[in-house]
């Protein structure tokens, strides 16, 4: 994206990865929820993280140690000038799907082709940037934009999947259903039980075990992917050891829950590895297509009656921080930093309508008492309620047209009901009564594909490389988009020319300025209520699964993992 890739042609191994690594043994891990369909790729049905890269493979992959960096896989090589006008992939001739066929050219312009015209809406609006696509040859394919200087295009289109054209029905693609497609992946589907469990095999014939960029990687010969409605199940599930590897979440789990033999006789290992990537936003969404929360004062009264010092004390033993940037502890954060000239130069007119605290970077979300009836603070949600024509009336927070402030809030798991009933109950001292409702969790995404909820408890994880996925989460064009991640129905003309320079960036300087932009803009509408988050992640893993001592920096994955059988 930026500069040049950090590792040099011809590269032995990823450096994170143990080139060593003994290769067998199974791994099963422990999925929270539920999935109807195996085809993440497509808008239906709810699928988990399984087909793309295990059994379906992109041209190129991400490195773990460099934020916009991507290293070939299925392309051998690539090409783009500096305006990034086209971009020119040449297919690897040892790459082969698993019926022993050669990946080629035209299965890369039929998976265009079909994402584009069946997948989600991100493929969708992606094809309206491409103004041909020509097969030079049988192995190289190009992309031609009908603009330029999109910087980070040529590497999403880079992560595309590849499908074999010749063994994947186009009619069938949104109906998959629980069957695979053909892939050039390392694994395939050995079985799958509905909504419970899906197993994969590692393939003795993949023809990219020795590429410099895998060497190391996917070494069980078995994962297993075992689903879980209940949290306690899956914790109890893990202790017991019929699941090898666990990222914690629960701060009471983990300062108290691990005081069992297998720890302390040395058979589980836990470990907290440092995050350098930005620390992404969870909090409350509010959907801004519905009333009350398309009044900007409604939402950002919500700000003042939420008691974080209260919920971390008494719930997670004060172990989390506070999240308030959508990138929060990195350099792409605007908290303590003020506004650039390069910044002010993007926002331009709207600059004017951004809090001082915000222009400056010294903003920070509303902070109790930790009492959970901090009067000092609910006095300026109701001050930002009156604005909105709100008043208690007989002990109900009552528009001025006579209609109660009411919403619901909507869930999927215990832990994030559990948050809602902490919120729930300082929302009542101001007369204020949501209704929450557990779901399940196919009933859930159905609802939040087609934006069908007042407010959500969701989370966006960002890494240290923001771009194309920004786009699907906050630009008007996204909005109304069935199956977008813009379920806060942001519409905002300053935030697209953000989104827009974010991807044009050329420089270091500039593509920093304007993610700051998008998070001074994205704070100051108050569509997010932030929650908090940890500087590090929990990890737990049962001895005999093993990981290298060298770490990426900005995320771990299982696919470094390996087993070692006398552990």
């Amino acid at each position: 994206m930026h500069g040049e890739p950090d590792l040099p042609a011809g590269f032995p191994h990823l450096p994170y990865a143990n080139p060593n690594a003994p290769k067998g043994g199974l791994l099963r891990q422990a999925i929270a929820g539920s999935f109807d369909t195996l085809n993440a790729m497509s808008v239906r049905g709810n699928a988990p993280a399984v087909m793309v890269p295990y059994i379906v493979q992109p041209l190129m992959m991400r490195s773990q140690d460099e934020p916009f960096t991507l290293y070939g896989l299925l392309a051998e090589s690539v090409a783009t000038p500096p305006d990034r006008s086209f971009v020119e992939f040449r297919i690897n001739a040892r790459a082969r799907f698993s019926d022993g066929k050669p990946v080629t050219a035209a299965d890369v312009a039929f998976s265009w082709k079909l994402f584009a015209e069946r997948g989600r809406p991100n493929y969708r609006r992606n094809a309206e940037k491409i103004a041909r696509i020509e097969i030079r040859d049988e192995r190289t394919i190009r992309f031609t934009f009908k603009a330029a200087n999109d910087r980070e295009f040529p590497l999403i289109i880079g992560l595309m999947p590849v499908l074999a054209a010749h063994a994947t029905d186009p009619e069938r693609f949104e109906n998959m259903g629980f069957n695979a497609f053909l892939g050039s992946g390392p694994y395939w589907l050995e079985a799958v039980e509905p909504g419970t469990s899906i197993t994969l095999r590692r393939r003795a014939d993949y023809w990219g075990a020795d590429w410099p960029a895998h060497r190391g990687l996917y070494n069980f010969d078995t994962l297993r992917l075992e689903f879980f409605r209940d949290s306690n199940t899956q914790f109890e599930a893990f202790k017991t050891g019929l699941i090898d590897f666990r990222a914690e979440i629960d701060p009471g789990k983990w300062l108290n829950g691990y005081d069992i033999p297998a720890l302390r006789e040395g058979r589980i290992e836990r470990r907290a590895v440092p995050i350098n990537a930005p620390k992404g936003m969870s909090g409350f969404i509010f959907n801004t297509r519905r009333v009350p929360f398309s009044d900007i004062r409604v939402r950002e009264a919500m700000f003042s009656l939420f008691d974080f010092e209260w919920l971390n004390a008494n719930l997670f033993s004060g172990v989390y921080r506070r999240t308030g940037s959508f990138f929060d502890e990195s350099d792409l954060s605007f908290r303590g930093n003020p506004l650039s000239e390069r910044e002010i130069a993007l926002v331009g007119p709207e600059l004017a309508a951004l809090p001082p605290a915000i222009r400056d970077g010294s903003w920070a979300p509303p902070k109790t008492d930790g009492s959970g009836r901090d009067r000092t603070v609910m006095r300026r949600a109701i001050e930002l309620l009156r604005e909105a024509g709100y008043a208690i009336r007989e002990g109900v927070m009552t528009h001025s047209g006579g209609q109660p402030l009411a919403f619901e809030i909507l869930v999927t798991t215990r832990e994030k009901e559990r948050i809602a009933l902490a919120f729930a109950d300082t929302l009542r001292q101001v007369g204020i009564r949501p209704n929450i409702r557990l779901v399940d969790s196919s009933q859930y995404w159905a609802r939040l594909k087609d934006k069908l909820f007042d407010c959500i408890i969701e989370g966006f994880v960002v890494g240290a490389s923001p771009g194309q996925e920004q786009v699907n989460r906050w630009s008007s064009i996204a909005a109304d988009q069935p199956g977008t991640l813009n379920w806060a129905g942001v519409r905002s003309p300053v935030v697209d020319r953000a989104l827009s320079a974010l991807l044009a960036a050329r420089s270091r300087e500039d593509f920093t300025a304007s993610v700051r932009a998008l998070d001074r803009l994205l704070v100051a509408g108050h569509y997010v209520l932030p929650l908090y988050h940890l500087s590090e992640r929990w990890l737990a893993r049962w001895s005999h699964i093993r990981w290298p001592e060298r770490l990426p920096r900005y995320d771990l994955t299982v696919e470094l993992f390996w087993f070692e059988a006398n552990r």
